[in-house]
C-alpha cells in the first residue's frame, strides 16, 4: 500500500527523535494523515504479512462490549500485557463503543452548587446508535464513535490510543475517520487500518451502503528506535521498516462478509481473498 509506505517515510524522513513512555525512543511526527479507497481492495498490508486473524477477533471483541479478555485470549494475546490478573481493563474499546456511559443529573451545575455528589448512569451503545441513523438520516453529521471517558483516561495503564471516529455518507458510499492520539507506525497503524476497514464494510452492508473512503489522523506517529549496542536494541522497529521500503506493494486482498445482520456475525463469516503478501517482519512491543 502506497499510503502506508508514504506514512513510514514521512516520519523517518521528518520525525525527531524523543524519550517515550516505554524507555524506548521513538521518532515522532506530529499531525500525520493519509487516506485510503476501501473500492480499491481490502488495505491489508502486502510489504510484510499482517495477522487478520488476530484483527478479526479484536474487532469482534471490541463489538462485543466485553470489558474483560478472558475470551480474546484464547485465540490472541495482544491485549494481554495490559489487563489485570483477572483479566480486566481499565480501558477496553467495545466497553465504550457499546456502553459508553452517560450521567444522567438533574443540572448541570457544578456539584459544589448542587450538592449533588453521584447521577443515575445510563449506559449509551453508540454502535447502535450510529446503524440506527445511518438507517433513519444517512446524511447526518453526527455519526461519532468515542472512546475516551476522561476520568477512565486519567488513570488508565493504557487509555485510547484511536479515540474517536466518525462516519460519513457520499453518493451511496459509506466513509470513516479515525482520529488517534499515538499510533505505533510498524505494529500498532496496519493493525488499525485493517480494524476499521473491517468495521467501516460490516456497518456499510448492515446500512445498505458501499464502502468508501477511510481516512487516518494521527496526532503522534511515531516509530520505535534504538541504537544497536543498547539494551533497547530488540525493540528498533526502524529496520523493518526500511527493509519494507525496499518492497514492492502487491495487489490487495478482498473481504467477504456473510450476509447475516452484525449481530449474529461470527469469526468464520469473514472471508480475505487473494492475500499474497511478502514475509513477515518481526517487531517487538513496547510495553
Amino acid at each position: 500500500m502506497k499510503e502506508y509506505l508514504d506514512l513510514v517515510r514521512l516520519v523517518i524522513e521528518k520525525g525527531i527523535r524523543k524519550p517515550s513512555r516505554t524507555g524506548v525512543d521513538t521518532i515522532s511526527y506530529f499531525g500525520a494523515f493519509y487516506r485510503v479507497d476501501l473500492a480499491a481492495g481490502f488495505p491489508l498490508l502486502t510489504t510484510k504479512r499482517v495477522n487478520f486473524s488476530a484483527v478479526l477477533r479484536e474487532l469482534l471483541w471490541y463489538l462485543s462490549g466485553q470489558e474483560h479478555i478472558r475470551d480474546l485470549r484464547q485465540h490472541t494475546k495482544i491485549w494481554d500485557d495490559w489487563a489485570d490478573e483477572k483479566g480486566e481493563l481499565e480501558t477496553a474499546y467495545g466497553r465504550y463503543w457499546r456502553r459508553f456511559p452517560h450521567a444522567v443529573q438533574a443540572s448541570h451545575a457544578p456539584i459544589s452548587e448542587t450538592g449533588e455528589a453521584t447521577a443515575a448512569i445510563e449506559e449509551i451503545d453508540q454502535i447502535g446508535y450510529v446503524i440506527d441513523e445511518l438507517k433513519r438520516n444517512p446524511h447526518s453529521r453526527r455519526l461519532v464513535v468515542s472512546a475516551w471517558e476522561p476520568g477512565n483516561a486519567q488513570h488508565s495503564r493504557l487509555p485510547p490510543c484511536h479515540y474517536s471516529f466518525v462516519f460519513q455518507v457520499l453518493e451511496g458510499r459509506l466513509n470513516c475517520h479515525l482520529s488517534q492520539r499515538s499510533g505505533d507506525v510498524a505494529l500498532g497503524i496496519p493493525f488499525n487500518l485493517a480494524c476499521y476497514a473491517t468495521l467501516t464494510q460490516i456497518i456499510a452492508q448492515e446500512t445498505g451502503l458501499k464502502v468508501g473512503f477511510f481516512a487516518h489522523s494521527i496526532v503522534d506517529a511515531h516509530i520505535y528506535a534504538a541504537d544497536a549496542d543498547s539494551a533497547m536494541a530488540p525493540y528498533d522497529h526502524l529496520g523493518g521498516l526500511q527493509l519494507q521500503l525496499t518492497r514492492a506493494p502487491r495487489p490487495l486482498p478482498r473481504l467477504e462478509i456473510a450476509a447475516k445482520p452484525m449481530a449474529q456475525l461470527q469469526f468464520e463469516d469473514f472471508t480475505l481473498i487473494g492475500y499474497d503478501p511478502h514475509p513477515p517482519i518481526k517487531f517487538k512491543v513496547a510495553v
